[in-house]
């Protein structure tokens, strides 16, 4: 109707003049409505070559984007400074023009032509030379990757990528969830802030460029997005608006499994320097960090313990998984609160939804805003979460993936990255020197020690929070000792398990069972047993305790819950031991992510910490010998890592 002209359809019986012009204005009507509504979605499993173009843009966007962060880290006011001296250095291009110049003029353009001189020969001037050539080799690889790599990469980071599209499309989810239904008053209060994303290498959201805004806005509040929405981005994004601004020091609190995510995180997303205040070497680093500025890490454990300098006041304190001081009697409670009643700023992350545990939300709220928390009453919860949100939308901003998500795949993918322990890396080494591979494979989880295993304390951490949201939980691994201890480190939900002692006829009943539950419920199971034949729509967050030795492996597990008769997304997460097995696994089999690149490969964050990942000390060479078989290989790249024995000299 859109295309047919009015002569043509004026012909039609029964259709005069008024009529025509009355269908075609349905039909435009119709179709700005579609236009208006309709997302546009790049689907991994058809790989429609009609997008093709579309997805290699996308790929050019990301990369142009990092290397603006970059260029602006790098150069500074390099390209206004030059541009000011070229200006004022004009006259010296005229012979004629400078030798009737007057003597005044004559000084200020040779002086300007030897700041020319000093611009183009200087270190920026490399830095510049070394950026456009990086451009040129970027560019040169957007066009020349394979379909499969392009398709392949979008698989890997589809957020990334559906958040380039948001950007060119100018299509953004709903305003009064994208907004978190706060009060419009506070909605403008946010709207009048600039952000400046000059240090930032990764492109917002509009729902997270909101969040950071109304962080700003706020001062102190918490951040209390669903899972999987990017809080950590958003808090890093306030970081790099405030460092854009002057500020110098920022400092992250958080469980100490998540202390080499948020490295990571910090040199990936942003051209900030990140500083691990954790483990022997804090007090030095605290003076280096006082002295450079950038995001410093550290552990709830650790701060009691942190000697910060008198004159040090960070500029902004981020509290990542906040429900850790949730109770204000406990010793790192204490020391959290000191520490942010010397801040001006503070952000609180947690995923954990608020509104059915008001007392420890009121706990939480008093951190950060006193008044607000005096206005709680316990009861406030039964009036529903529209009404809670309104009391609270001073410091509380919660948004929910199915709101504000609607254009992304289901299946959502995270690399859990841990460190391991000092009884994990005894374990660890000693596997290495035995040349055992099964036991350094498990020894992440399985270690000789009181203290709780790096994985074991992630992994009780993503289950209390799917718990909290009522989403059931499929934890695979391969080894029946690492699902005994999984399941004696789990305690309160309901628990089932699968593994090869549980007789073929009876396992479809424990499926049954897991999934008959009401609300939250752990499955741990055998990758084996519950990774083959069986399906699992119930479980919304999958865990794998550690790397297979065939990613089809992973694939066909993850594959058990994310199918038809899912009734929400899937978020799988990969937990992940830095410096083992697993991160020589990874490397091997060729799993690209986003945090392997930047600890295995050149990247921002290797080059903000050589020291902890120089890859000289892995024989990648002989890593990727495949005449010497799998395991072999692993166990001799990592004796030679560990100084069990010479590395080759190449």
């Amino acid at each position: 109707m859109l295309q047919a002209p009015h002569d043509e359809l004026v012909r039609l019986p029964g259709v005069g003049e008024q009529s025509a012009a009355a269908m075609k204005r349905a039909a435009r009507d119709l179709h700005r409505v579609v236009e208006q509504n309709t997302a546009v979605r790049l689907d991994a499993d058809r790989k429609d070559p009609a997008l093709d173009p579309l997805l290699r843009a996308l790929r050019a966007l990301r990369r142009v984007t990092q290397l603006h962060a970059d260029a602006a880290a790098s150069l500074g006011s390099y390209a206004a400074d030059l541009t000011d001296v070229l200006r004022r250095a004009k006259p010296a291009n005229s012979r004629i023009r400078l030798l009737l110049a007057r003597r005044a003029t004559k000084a200020a353009a040779r002086a300007a032509a030897a700041d020319v001189a000093r611009l183009l020969t200087g270190r920026q001037a490399e830095a510049a030379v070394a950026l456009l050539s990086e451009w040129t080799r970027a560019m040169a690889q957007v066009h020349a990757v394979g379909r499969g790599d392009l398709w392949a990469e979008f698989t890997r980071d589809a957020a990334a990528y559906s958040t380039l599209l948001e950007r060119v499309s100018g299509r953004t989810a709903d305003g009064a969830a994208a907004h978190g239904h706060l009060p419009q008053a506070l909605q403008d209060q946010a709207a009048q802030i600039s952000l400046n994303v000059s240090m930032l290498r990764v492109t917002l959201r509009g729902y997270q460029a909101f969040g950071v805004r109304y962080a700003l806005a706020q001062r102190r509040c918490i951040l209390g997005d669903e899972m999987g929405l990017g809080k950590t981005i958003e808090a890093i994004a306030v970081c790099a608006h405030l460092a854009a601004g002057g500020e110098r020091h920022f400092l992250v609190v958080c469980p100490a499994s998540l202390v080499v995510n948020w490295l990571g995180e910090v040199a990936l997303h942003s051209t900030l320097t990140a500083h691990r205040l954790h483990g022997p070497q804090r007090d030095e680093v605290v003076g280096q960090w006082s002295r450079a500025g950038g995001v410093a890490v550290t552990t709830f454990e650790t701060l009691g313990r942190l000697a910060l300098p008198s004159d040090l006041r960070p500029g902004l304190i981020i509290v990542d998984e906040a429900q850790y001081i949730k109770n204000p009697e406990a010793r790192r409670s204490q020391a959290a609160a000191a520490l942010l009643a010397r801040a001006p700023r503070a952000i609180f992350l947690t995923g954990t939804p608020m509104m059915n545990r008001v007392e420890e939300f009121r706990n939480l709220i008093r951190y950060l805003n006193p008044q607000v928390a005096a206005n709680i009453s316990v009861t406030d919860g039964l009036a529903g979460a529209a009404s809670f949100r309104r009391k609270v939308a001073d410091v509380y901003l919660r948004r929910n993936q199915k709101d504000v998500l609607v254009e992304l795949p289901d299946l959502i993918e995270v690399e859990d990255w841990v460190e391991l322990g000092r009884s994990e890396a005894r374990t660890y080494r000693q596997a290495v020197q035995d040349r055992r591979f099964v036991d350094m494979r498990r020894a992440a989880v399985v270690a000789d020690g009181s203290e709780v295993p790096a994985k074991v304390e992630r992994l009780r951490e993503i289950v209390q929070e799917a718990a909290d949201n009522g989403w059931k939980v499929v934890v695979f691994s391969f080894f029946l000792e690492v699902l005994g201890r999984v399941r004696a480190s789990l305690q309160g939900a309901p628990t089932f398990v699968l593994s090869g002692t549980v007789a073929p006829a009876s396992r479809q009943q424990v499926v049954d069972e897991f999934s008959g539950i009401d609300g939250h419920a752990v499955l741990i199971s055998q990758i084996a047993v519950g990774g083959v034949g069986l399906n699992l729509p119930a479980a919304s967050v999958v865990v794998l305790t550690e790397p297979q030795l065939s990613p089809a492996h992973e694939e066909q597990a993850i594959r058990r819950c994310y199918r038809m008769g899912q009734t929400r997304g899937v978020r799988v997460h990969r937990l992940l031991a830095k410096d083992t097995v697993d991160q020589r696994l990874l490397e091997l089999l060729g799993r690209k992510s986003a945090l392997i690149r930047a600890y295995a490969h050149d990247s921002v964050a290797k080059r903000a910490d050589p020291l902890a990942t120089d890859g000289r000390y892995v024989d990648h060479g002989l890593l990727a010998d495949e005449a010497i078989p799998l395991e072999q290989r692993i166990i001799m790249v990592e004796r030679q890592r560990l100084g069990l024995d010479k590395r080759r000299i190449s």
